[in-house]
């Protein structure tokens, strides 16, 4: 072999990977880029459209952080570990060098007794059962390690190297709190909710279906993802005890903090929703009273998704809506199509009754418990101006050449946000009178 054939051969393999990381860009680009996104959608704005460039985009940013792992090689070098949250980061005041001693010694303290009822990622525990088996947990682990982690991050904060290209971001468990669950606003998801979750994925999110992996493997995942979210939320407290105490006191953790998780979990398990009333079949006449409750200044659904479902509000527009994880969220576009909670009746009945869990979506049991029909009514409404967009664009098809095209709504802003707001969508739109 000459010298030049040599050369050829020991660089053609770095070559070749640049051209498949370029390809992989320009396709990111022409398909998963927002203007282009956007362009492709308007041209095709049906759920089915949006459903694909979604798994599209999240099969690219799975193929992009895999690459790159290739490319680094197929071994870790150091094991991986549980991170700790910003709020134990901050214990330690890089301007006061004259406690740093003590503010370490606290950060330690709490680490220690975090992974002594919580678990390491060598070791994970899960603190609401004993009885879950290591062998179990490390199953989930490596489930979890294989198809999670590139989202949701090590520790289950939602920070994964795929997170930052998202939106929605992947879910932070250590909250312990989940949007689409059974459960009234505020508790804990049940297991169900979870498992539902991984058979269905999220519809509209990159949050795929799970669904092929073997049963035994989907159950310990769950367990799993459990453990990080009460791990999360006993770090919290400890955190609370630490600031309030000035130490970790040993003897309240299983006294008070322990049972304070715990029983989150617990009350979950038996507090799934039920209608207040049997779901009746729907007609056009709940579809109406549902329209009048939706613009209804009692309730005012419209404030937020828009006298039209649609979300264009100066709110939505403008990105004022916050998460309580912080991100930027908006109300949904109910004529999308695409429910992330779930399509069928009973998952909007809870959505409507509970609310959902750590966004600005309230609950409505409370304002409707004398009313237990409007709720229904409330139901057949969104299901109707959410497959209109569906129904159109099939009757289209069937239409000839001499037929005119029925113009389906467009859909509303793609991002929680938009950089520059224009004085007509920051004006307040005017509240429609009660029906």
């Amino acid at each position: 072999m000459d010298l030049k054939t040599a050369q050829f051969t020991k660089h053609s393999k770095p070559i070749r990977q640049r051209e498949i990381l370029v390809k992989r860009q320009e396709l990111w680009h022409s398909v998963c880029h927002p203007l282009c996104r956007r362009r492709y959608l308007n041209q095709n704005p049906h759920p089915e459209a949006l459903e694909a460039v979604t798994r599209l985009q999240s099969l690219i940013l799975l193929g992009a952080v895999l690459s790159v792992a290739g490319l680094s090689g197929c071994t870790r070098e150091t094991p991986l570990e549980f991170a700790s949250s910003e709020q134990v980061l901050a214990l330690a005041d890089p301007n006061d060098p004259e406690n740093a001693e003590a503010s370490k010694k606290l950060q330690d303290d709490l680490r220690a007794a975090l992974a002594e009822y919580a678990g390491t990622h060598a070791e994970p525990k899960l603190i609401s059962d004993s009885y879950v088996t290591q062998e179990t947990l490390k199953l989930g682990q490596k489930v979890y390690d294989t198809n999670c982690l590139q989202c949701h991050g090590v520790s289950g904060d939602g920070n994964g190297p795929a997170a930052k290209y998202m939106y929605p971001r992947p879910r932070d468990y250590r909250k312990g709190l989940f949007k689409f669950t059974s459960t009234p606003y505020g508790y804990r998801p049940h297991r169900s909710d979870l498992m539902r979750t991984l058979r269905k994925g999220i519809q509209g999110t990159s949050m795929p279906s799970f669904k092929l992996l073997p049963e035994e493997e989907l159950e310990a995942v769950v367990d799993y993802v459990m453990a990080l979210g009460q791990r999360g939320e006993l770090e919290a407290q400890l955190v609370e005890m630490v600031e309030f105490e000035e130490a970790v006191d040993p003897e309240l953790i299983p006294e008070d903090y322990l049972p304070n998780v715990v029983n989150k979990w617990v009350d979950a398990q038996g507090s799934q929703v039920s209608p207040l009333s049997p779901q009746p079949v729907f007609t056009l006449e709940h579809v109406k009273r549902g329209e009048e409750a939706f613009l209804s200044k009692e309730l005012g659904c419209f404030k937020c998704h828009g006298p039209d479902g649609r979300g264009q509000t100066p709110d939505n527009l403008a990105g004022n809506l916050k998460d309580n994880w912080g991100n930027a969220t908006r109300a949904a576009d109910l004529t999308s199509g695409i429910l992330h909670g779930g399509q069928e009746p009973i998952d909007l009945y809870r959505r409507i009754y509970s609310g959902i869990n750590g966004t600005p979506m309230p609950g409505f049991a409370n304002a409707l418990q004398s009313e237990p029909d409007k709720l229904w009514d409330l139901v057949a409404y969104v299901m109707h101006i959410t497959n209109a967009r569906r129904r159109i664009n099939q009757l289209n098809e069937y239409k000839t050449k001499d037929e005119e095209v029925i113009a389906a709504p467009l859909p509303g802003p793609l991002k929680p946000y938009i950089p520059e707001v224009t004085p007509e969508s920051a004006t307040e739109s005017e509240e429609p009178d009660d029906a």
